[in-house]
């Protein structure tokens, strides 16, 4: 029974999958940007004592909804559901394409506001997520606690292309503009990893539609060159945008059930990673030595095809078996929103930091999670 269990929280059921894919036949699918509304799946219970917590993996965890593990270098996932099959968007790699419910929520809020700022809109690719119980993802060093998504860039000739370099003339710049500005208005984002290359026109565009300068200078990293900027020069991302989320149920419940799962035999301890910054001389097989593993465990947690490692660049030394370091309580910033909208954007209800307004249904689970996350103090 617990098997039978256990195979319907992995997101492999079959009316699991029916129900989600039903989904991409709403008429409005975005008319609500909610967790709830995108996946129509009732949020998971927050509020559960450690016990009562305990007692629901062993008996209906499928009822917990998503767990995310762990970090996305160094995790896993459980109840995860695949990104379905859509009009507005173009799945790369089916088989890597599971997420969080959260995360598959602020995929779907994110592409569909594009599509109905832009009617017509050609479909976006999407690539990576991660595998359905999360781990190690070919081609990756992240994407292991299903929380990353790489989206593709809309291109001016209006077809669908995956991991073509973007340039100021190739990129149709208002698309894009939407699809980040959503991502950061409409979803719980934690960082949008995008190469400088690819910042510099996003910024100039939004500036001259009117948006908000000193907004943007906090957003974009190439400007002030702050850690704390939202999106944030790495390379390798000028083909494509890296995304990650917060999930604050999936993170939180992820933090309080990873002790009850390991002592109940659910999984295993994922491979957590260590940082070490090579020093001039040091060779992958110095680093296997020092830390007792496998070069080969150090390329899989690197994203490395070969033996060459670079002085002052800091790597992930896998530590199989370790014990998931202890974690405070989720606690999930704010929102950055804008102070005003663009008229060219007009047509949406878009929040901003000014506008005082009713909470919809997404602020109303936030809040309840900070007041349940209080009331556990005392």
């Amino acid at each position: 029974m617990l098997s039978l269990l256990l195979s319907a929280w992995l997101g492999f059921g079959a009316g699991l999958t029916a129900d989600i894919l039903a989904l991409s036949k709403e008429e409005n699918p975005n008319d609500a940007q909610t967790i709830g509304a995108e996946t129509g799946l009732a949020l998971p219970p927050s509020g559960l004592s450690d016990e009562e917590l305990a007692e629901r993996i062993a008996t209906d965890p499928h009822s917990l909804g998503s767990l995310s593990i762990g970090a996305p270098g160094s995790g896993l996932q459980m109840g995860s559901i695949p990104l379905p099959p859509a009009p507005e968007w173009e799945i790369i790699h089916p088989g890597e394409s599971y997420g969080t419910r959260e995360t598959i929520a602020f995929v779907q809020t994110a592409v569909r506001t594009v599509a109905r700022i832009f009617p017509g809109t050609q479909p976006l690719a999407i690539g990576d997520i991660s595998h359905p119980g999360g781990r190690q993802l070919r081609r990756h060093a992240t994407h292991q606690a299903g929380r990353d998504v790489d989206f593709g860039f809309y291109y001016k000739d209006g077809k669908t292309h995956w991991r073509i370099p973007g340039t100021a003339t190739n990129l149709d710049l208002p698309r894009n503009w939407a699809l980040v500005r959503a991502l950061i208005v409409f979803t719980d984002v934690e960082t949008i990893l995008l190469d400088w290359r690819i910042q510099k026109p996003l910024y100039n565009y939004a500036l001259s539609i009117g948006e908000d300068k000193d907004w943007l200078d906090g957003i974009f990293q190439f400007i002030r060159g702050s850690n704390s900027a939202l999106i944030r020069h790495v390379a390798g991302h000028r083909t494509h945008y890296h995304v990650r989320f917060f999930n604050p149920e999936a993170q939180e419940l992820g933090r309080r059930a990873y002790p009850h799962l390991l002592s109940q035999k659910i999984i295993d301890p994922p491979v957590f990673t260590i940082p070490h910054r090579v020093r001039e001389g040091e060779t992958l097989g110095h680093l296997a030595r020092r830390y007792v593993t496998t070069v080969r465990a150090i390329q899989r947690a690197n994203g490395l095809s070969g033996n060459l490692i670079r002085a002052g660049r800091t790597y992930r030394i896998p530590r199989s078996g370790a014990a998931a370091p202890p974690q405070e309580p989720i606690m999930i910033p704010p929102r950055r929103l804008p102070p005003t909208t663009p008229t060219s954007l007009g047509g949406l209800d878009w929040p901003t930091a000014t506008r005082i307004s009713t909470p919809t249904l997404d602020e109303a689970v936030r809040l309840g999670g900070i007041i349940r996350k209080a009331l556990r103090r005392f």
